[in-house]
């Protein structure tokens, strides 16, 4: 079992990063691999609502990383995605590169388990959470929980380490994560596979 870690935060070794890091100990103390991928520095272009994509099970723009997200995610059994907050809101990149690569990618991510981590120096978290958790929600992917909402606070990593509380829910996360994880392994031993979605009703709000 394996679990990937998105990384929003242009700061490789960030607060984002660092609360990850405290998921992905957990995760491993559980027997499960994990991967931390880094969102980088570099501009993400948005969706342009093109439609390239459709059958191909990628973004017809291949000059940043969103396929690259999409190929490590079909090798994936669950995802934690961090963002640090600007403006109560995430990274617009990670919007950006969510956009697209659930858009495109969908396929990879339904059905596994997924849940968001973010960061600030004081506020904007709930609101952030609620954004990003949107995308899992869309995909029929399972929301993992802890025991406090998914958000730990500093300015800087230094600061995030003396959060205890936030540090107690990124390691109930990832606890949490691989029970999940593993209870999905023993249902598929069983022959219990995931539920196939009716997809006849496509409507909008003028017809």
């Amino acid at each position: 079992m394996k679990v990937l870690l998105f990384n929003g935060s242009c700061k490789p070794h960030g607060c984002t990063y660092t609360a990850l890091q405290e998921v992905a100990k957990a995760l491993n103390e559980e027997g499960v691999e994990t991967e931390i991928m880094q969102i980088g520095a570099k501009p993400i272009r948005d969706c342009v609502a093109c439609g390239g994509c459709q059958g191909k099970g990628k973004c017809v723009f291949d000059d940043d990383i969103v396929n690259e997200l999409i190929a490590k995610a079909a090798n994936a059994d669950g995802f934690v995605f961090g963002s640090p907050v600007y403006f109560a809101h995430p990274d617009g990149r990670v919007i950006c590169a969510l956009d697209r690569a659930f858009y495109a990618g969908r396929a990879n991510f339904e059905h596994k388990p997924g849940a968001i981590v973010v960061s600030a120096r004081r506020a904007g978290t709930t609101a952030s959470l609620d954004a990003l958790e949107k995308y899992l929600t869309i995909s029929q992917m399972p929301v993992v929980a802890s025991t406090y909402w998914n958000m730990v606070h500093g300015n800087t990593p230094q600061e995030v380490m003396r959060d205890d509380e936030g540090l107690q829910t990124m390691r109930n996360l990832g606890k949490n994560m691989a029970w999940l994880l593993k209870c999905i392994e023993l249902g598929k031993r069983e022959g219990i596979a995931p539920p196939e979605a009716q997809r006849s009703e496509h409507t909008n709000f003028i017809r």
